[in-house]
Order: structure tokens, then sequence, then C-alpha cells
């Protein structure tokens, strides 16, 4: 079965872009944990969709400036 925007996918929230994008980090039924430029959060797969090109760069930048600055796994 597939699962929608599972760990590693870049999203977007469909209803709002305060978020700012995101990528998730893991899967628990119907809901996506996702690591969003402001903040993670755990958030309804049927409300993510799937990042704009753009949205893809902004985050993959974000993550890469965090692990320069910070190491680790963001």
């Amino acid at each position: 079965m597939h699962t929608p925007h599972g760990p590693g996918a870049f999203v977007a929230h469909t209803g709002t872009d305060v978020y700012g994008p995101g990528k998730v980090l893991a899967v628990d039924g119907a809901h996506r944990r996702v690591r969003f430029t402001r903040f993670v959060a755990t958030v309804r797969a049927e409300d993510l969709r799937p990042a704009s090109p753009a949205e893809k760069r902004e985050i993959q930048d974000w993550l890469r400036a965090k692990r320069q600055r910070y190491g680790g796994d963001w």
C-alpha cells in the first residue's frame, strides 16, 4: 500500500503557509511528524501536499544551514 508523504518527503500544509515548507520525519497511521522551518508538528496526512520546487529548495537550504551551524541530523 502506498503511504502518501512518507519519511523524507518534502511537504507543505494545504491550509496555511505559516508553517513554512517541511520534511516528513515519521509516519504514524493517518498522521505525519513534520520538521517545518518554524517548528516540528504532527499533522494529518490529508492536510499536507507535496512541496513545490521552490518550497523544496527552501527547506533543503534551511536544513543545510542548520546542519552546518549545529551539526546533527535535522
